[in-house]
């Protein structure tokens, strides 16, 4: 019946585990007030006024340690645990002001309600226990003056234990109430505010930005070694009996785009581990005469020409612009066949422009642009830049234009 759920919910006991650890918490300030009490008496002449006084100095120290980190790290993870998650999305520790204030108030009720229920939670089973000897002694408890709180011995007081047993079931329904208003507080209070709500949002957005450029990183970077590993290995198997010495130079190529590709693996790796013995530098423009090499040892004709000096690029262009280029040589590898490649790299004073170009061939062709020329498109508009890539007459062109300074 639901009359008698509270009795049996798990989530009644969770909810009283919560309110004993706010009367748990609460010790501290009540050592504070049963010292403040006294030493307020030369003051305030009477005891009724230092209680008045010395309870009020109690309360403004709980309030003023409910805005410590600390506590609200514990009073998030108490809701979390022992209040079935109201609010699962809450920061434990709030970044707005607001958020702050709410948190602190949370924590005061936690060990206001939880010092209330802690004291009857104690004191019940010690009633229970009296009253059980009261029915054989006719004496429920003494005073503090030296007198005693009298009861008919025998079954004239037999009703004792009884009542105070039902006490203690009206105690685990106040608990589940209790707990119960708590947990809409928590969810009140504890909530995102609008502040917290965008800041997760734009870390969020970063996340997912980073991720994007991770996926670039080893679509382009493993990409391009995989193409050139599959079409050199394929040369060696055919003349790896006829040619010897074009073998060994195709393994090698494997060799080197392979150990380019696992640095590139374990750079892009170590960001997401957030290791730094793992970051490899990222390559740079500077470092095109290499990239054109492996593309002609798998056996591309690379013809490249540099104008301008490409050590002055700044290095996040550098960096992206390095990777748009070994993209459409991959690109040219794998979808023209082994046609003849020209690329131009054109550096002013504020600007870079790069052309990269080759015969459709006989491959298997594209159909407007992947993920690839999707990656290239996205690392462009990143830097400000501008990318058009499509098919000219009988060619296939990629064309880059990032500005940076005082001309973006």
């Amino acid at each position: 019946m639901r009359v008698f759920a509270p009795l049996t919910s798990k989530a009644t006991y969770r909810r009283w585990v919560y309110l004993v650890l706010g009367g748990a918490i609460s010790v501290p300030y009540l050592l504070f007030s049963a010292v403040a009490v006294p030493s307020l008496l030369p003051f305030v002449t009477t005891l009724e006024r230092a209680t008045l006084v010395g309870g009020l100095l109690t309360l403004l120290v709980l309030a003023g340690t409910a805005f410590l980190p600390a506590v609200h790290v514990l009073e998030s993870t108490a809701v979390r645990e022992l209040l079935d998650d109201p609010v699962p999305d809450a920061p434990a520790k709030p970044r707005t002001r607001r958020g702050r204030r709410r948190a602190a108030t949370m924590f005061v009720l936690h060990v206001v309600a939880g010092f209330v229920v802690s004291f009857f939670s104690l004191l019940a089973p010690v009633m229970i226990g009296l009253s059980v000897s009261a029915v054989f002694t006719g004496q429920l408890f003494r005073t503090g003056d030296g007198g005693a709180v009298t009861v008919p011995a025998g079954w004239a007081s037999a009703w004792l234990p009884v009542v105070f047993v039902l006490g203690v079931v009206l105690l685990v329904y106040a608990v589940g109430a209790v707990g119960g208003l708590l947990r809409r507080a928590a969810a009140g209070l504890l909530g995102m505010t609008a502040a917290d709500r965008i800041a997760r949002l734009e870390r969020r957005t970063e996340q997912l930005a980073e991720r994007n450029r991770l996926a670039r990183e080893l679509h382009d970077s493993v990409g391009h070694a995989l193409s050139v590993v599959t079409v050199q290995a394929g040369a060696a198997r055919r003349t790896l009996r006829t040619d010897p010495a074009f073998t060994e130079r195709a393994l090698g190529a494997i060799e080197e785009s392979a150990r380019t590709a696992l640095d590139d693996l374990d750079h892009v790796l170590g960001l997401l581990r957030e290791e730094a013995a793992g970051r490899t530098p990222q390559p740079l423009l500077t470092g095109l005469p290499g990239l054109f090499e492996t593309t002609r040892l798998a056996g591309t004709e690379v013809t490249a020409e540099v104008r301008g000096d490409l050590a002055a690029v700044p290095a996040v262009v550098s960096r992206e612009v390095y990777r748009i280029l070994q993209e459409c040589l991959t690109n040219a590898v794998r979808h023209a066949g082994r046609v003849p490649v020209t690329a131009v790299v054109e550096v002013g004073p504020h600007s870079l422009v790069a052309r990269v170009a080759n015969p459709l061939g006989s491959g298997p062709g594209r159909s407007g642009g992947g993920r690839g020329v999707r990656g290239m498109t996205e690392r462009v508009t990143a830097l400000g830049g501008e990318l058009s890539a499509g098919r000219v007459a009988e060619r296939w062109e990629v064309v880059v234009r990032v500005p940076w300074g005082s001309r973006r």
